[in-house]
């Protein structure tokens, strides 16, 4: 007959049992979250192409498809990312970590009113044209240009989606030298490894149209291609309305130079 050997009151057969436990338990449970992974990563595209996802009518702190960011992965509280992004992102912040680099999201999805309002203030603030000369409506269509320097129209941005990220600085010149420019040389050579591509490239013949350069802006190319094929195939300018300036999409053709003036990869 086997002796058992007593620490505080607990046997030793006892303590040998409580360890398997934990250890079967710390096993199920590592498996779970792995297979919540690859769901998060395999989310099915259906889901989201849809009309609301497209042009931003979405609660995503009470969606499902979206997950809100933890730290370290953003200064911002109550920011948001479609699943197989965020997992994605995850991924990308560990590989750079390994290699000194901070991948900081100081933006992410932006729902429809959150466009808005940045768009509206935009609006009220920029320059009003007052040469002579100039129409009324000449005044706002270059008051709309002006904003669309970096600035999408409500209903016309990638980041409604949940797919598209601004990392670290808003600030091109912040990425040309320094910490910024490891950054930015990092996200070059590895960013497409985890599935991200800069979406607003300086502009040459490969990119003619569209938003100026935007070294910040990257998007997540598994979800954010089909979603932007879908978008030039279902939406049309019907559905840009509900701010000032909505009147001049077609004008400025939204869809056409912005919508689709990304960079060919992305």
């Amino acid at each position: 007959m086997r002796s058992s050997f007593h620490y505080n009151n607990i046997s030793l057969d006892y303590l040998y049992i409580y360890i398997l436990f934990f250890l079967i338990f710390g096993v199920l449970n590592c498996s779970k979250i792995n297979s919540e992974h690859e769901n998060n990563k395999t989310l099915d595209l259906s889901s989201l192409t849809t009309k609301n996802v497209l042009l931003g009518y979405i609660n995503y702190a009470k969606d499902s498809r979206f997950v809100r960011i933890a730290s370290p992965y953003t200064i911002k509280k109550n920011i948001y990312l479609e699943r197989s992004t965020y997992f994605a992102f995850m991924e990308m912040y560990a590989a750079a970590k390994k290699e000194e680099i901070t991948l900081i999201i100081l933006s992410a999805a932006r729902n429809f009113s959150y466009q808005k309002a940045i768009w509206e203030r935009k609006w009220k603030g920029t320059m009003h044209y007052k040469s002579k000369g100039l129409s009324n409506h000449q005044k706002r269509f270059f008051r709309a240009k002006d904003i669309l320097t970096y600035s999408s129209m409500p209903t016309s941005s990638r980041h409604h989606w949940g797919t598209d990220i601004d990392l670290n600085s808003l600030n091109n010149n912040y990425f040309r030298k320094g910490v910024g420019k490891n950054v930015y040389r990092w996200l070059k050579k590895n960013a497409i490894k985890f599935g991200f591509c800069q979406t607003y490239t300086p502009k040459s013949k490969k990119r003619a149209k569209g938003y100026n350069e935007e070294s910040w802006h990257w998007s997540y190319i598994p979800v954010s291609i089909p979603l932007t094929k879908f978008y030039l195939k279902t939406i049309t300018y019907r559905d840009i309305k509900n701010f000032s300036g909505a009147d001049l999409a077609p004008r400025l053709k939204i869809i056409e130079d912005y919508v689709a003036g990304i960079a060919p990869e992305c």
